[in-house]
This record gives structure tokens, sequence and C-alpha cells, in this order.
């Protein structure tokens, strides 16, 4: 199913949570820090119909509390505002 996110709003893939450290010590459920960062897969446009500056493959930091997260297919995906991205990694 291809989903194309309507307005200024990303579709991104969260990177997966690390469950063990450098080390070997294994991070219980509890202690886990959620990861910002993820790999776009899709993209919207601005309003007057211009392409963003995200393309799908870009790797991203996001913050903020507004994303939109869902499952399909067995994946979790974001559904989150263009102003919700702080950064993307090359």
């Amino acid at each position: 199913m291809k989903i194309t996110p309507l307005g200024e709003r990303v579709l991104i893939k969260p990177a997966l949570e690390e469950t063990k450290t450098k080390g070997g010590i294994y991070i219980p459920d509890t202690a886990k820090e959620s990861k910002k960062e993820g790999t776009v897969i899709a993209v919207g446009t601005t309003k007057e119909g211009n392409e963003l500056p995200l393309k799908a493959g870009d790797k991203i930091l996001y913050g903020g509390y507004s994303s939109d997260e869902f499952e399909m297919e067995g994946q979790k995906y974001l559904l989150l505002e263009l102003k919700d991205v702080l950064a993307k990694l090359e």
C-alpha cells in the first residue's frame, strides 16, 4: 500500500531502539529512551504545491510530541509535520 502525506507532512520509519549497550548489557524496556531518528518514506508538498526539502530515503532527526504513530503490515511508522524535522543526517 502506498501512503502519500497531505500538506507539509513527512512519513517516516523510526529507527529501532537499542536493546543492548556497546558493552553487552541488556537494557530493560523501562529504561529505554526512544531515538528521535528515522528514515523518510514519503513527503507531502507545501501549500503552494512545491516539493519539500526532503526525499524518500533521507535519514532525519525529529522532535516534538505531535506525531501520529501507526502500524501497517507489522512495521511502525510516524506521520509528522515538517516543522518537527530538526535535521537531515548525511
